[in-house]
């Protein structure tokens, strides 16, 4: 009797979701991860759980509400690239060491890094649509093979990133960066979490883990900075149209590693896609720009490929497909959370990637027209106090989804999180947080 209710329910939700109201969703979504993704520190897996959180209360179809939980993950991943290039800048005695968007910046090449990213992007895109469908196939037929040995491809990746290394001492300190962030992971990804801000049986300690392992470490290093931001004038590229489409079909590669594989994130596979160039650390400024590009096609590729691996293999591999996972419907064919993954069924993969491709597109748009402007209203203001405020938010946010515990779990991280640029390593080693658990469990 409740599977036909069930059904029942699947079937009014199609009925209530015309292509129209979809659309319009998706539009609202889309508005949505614009205002997220210029909010600092907000990470897109937040955004979704956010989403979910508030679902029940949205009088719509799981088809429409599952297509704004979607575009607005899709462009919260094109803006968030904005925040991250301004805030953390560092002097400019330092930049060597620095992350390549603030290397970037500090030369004056900011609007120039806001159109490499939409370049990769926007490659990226056609290149995941395209591969998405036979490469989900490929793996579905291989997937027990692959189960079998994901520990050891896993173990595999974080042993590739500490060889990527330039020097013995920095291949040492990524060593180092590795072992503290599995030791991280194993002491603090079990923990129980709860937040006001999670919905019932989501929250996870993944938001004050990342954001203090990757935000809070480089604001703190960038809080003594001295100097203004310097004029962000530049948009010719400097990258030709080869080394352009090699790096965003690099981050292709990359974002179906992060797609299908649990514990990489977009800056392992950019690391791995260019051979060890760019991230943080001295690199040329060719590389910087390639690893712009890189990263943000892999952010891309990300959203298409884990949508078809939700699609087709059943596995959510990013927080908005766990999100979708999580939105059911309700009686009166409203959005509820929890249930069947009833906005899955009712789009299927095509629309799934249609509602990519259009939100990707005006994410496109909204980054080059809206990143100008951010970049000029930044600068404006003063660095120190701003940086404090985003401080407040990591904490308050880490707080918000994971608790008093979650704080207490940020400010560990954020110790971790300092190790890289002392040891001379790259930060990429510290997604060794999930890795490292991972291939040892």
């Amino acid at each position: 009797m409740h599977a036909n209710v069930q059904v029942r329910n699947r079937d009014h939700s199609v009925a209530m979701a015309p292509p129209l109201t979809v659309l319009t969703y998706a539009c609202v979504g889309v508005g949505f991860g614009t205002l997220t993704g210029l909010v600092p520190g907000l990470h897109v897996n937040n955004v979704a759980f956010l989403l979910v959180g508030v679902a029940p209360s949205i009088d719509g179809p799981a088809a429409a509400v599952g297509a704004a939980i979607l575009a607005a993950g899709v462009v919260h991943t094109f803006l968030s690239i904005v925040p991250a290039l301004v805030l953390g800048v560092p002097e400019a005695a330092t930049a060597p060491g620095a992350l390549p968007g603030h290397r970037l910046v500090l030369s004056g090449r900011g609007r120039e890094a806001i159109r490499l990213s939409a370049l990769g992007s926007s490659v990226a895109l056609v290149a995941a649509v395209a591969l998405a469908l036979p490469l989900s196939q490929v793996i579905a037929a291989g997937r027990e093979h692959l189960l079998a040995a994901l520990p050891f491809l896993l173990a595999a990746i974080a042993a590739l990133l500490v060889l990527a290394e330039p020097t013995h001492r920095a291949r040492l300190g990524g060593l180092l960066c590795l072992a503290a962030a599995t030791a991280l992971g194993f002491l603090t990804l079990d923990l129980p979490a709860s937040g006001p801000l999670s919905p019932e049986g989501a929250a996870s300690m993944l938001a004050p883990l990342f954001g203090g392992l990757f935000g809070a470490p480089v604001l703190l290093d960038a809080l003594d900075a001295e100097g203004a931001i310097p004029p962000q004038d530049g948009t010719t590229l400097g990258l030709t149209r080869v080394e352009t489409l090699r790096a965003a079909l690099a981050g292709t590669g990359g974002g179906a590693l992060v797609g299908y594989l649990p514990g990489v994130s977009a800056g392992v596979a950019a690391v791995l896609a260019l051979g060890g160039a760019g991230g943080s650390g001295p690199a040329g400024r060719g590389a910087d720009r390639a690893y712009v590009v890189a990263t943000s096609g892999a952010d891309t590729a990300t959203a298409v490929f884990a949508v078809a691996s939700l699609a087709i293999l059943g596995a959510p591999r990013s927080g908005v497909t766990v999100a979708l996972t999580e939105l059911g419907t309700g009686g009166n064919g409203g959005a509820t959370a929890g249930g069947s993954a009833a906005a899955i069924g009712t789009l299927g993969l095509g629309g799934l990637l249609l509602v990519i491709v259009l939100a990707a597109g005006l994410g496109t748009v909204v980054l080059v027209s809206v990143g100008d402007w951010y970049l000029r209203l930044v600068r404006r203001l003063p660095r120190q106090p701003l940086v404090l405020a985003v401080l407040g938010l990591l904490l308050a946010l880490s707080i918000g989804f994971a608790g008093v515990l979650g704080g207490a779990v940020f400010a560990l991280a954020t110790l971790v999180g300092l190790l890289p640029p002392r040891l001379g390593a790259r930060r990429v080693h510290l997604m060794g947080v999930l890795l490292g658990p991972l291939a040892l469990a």
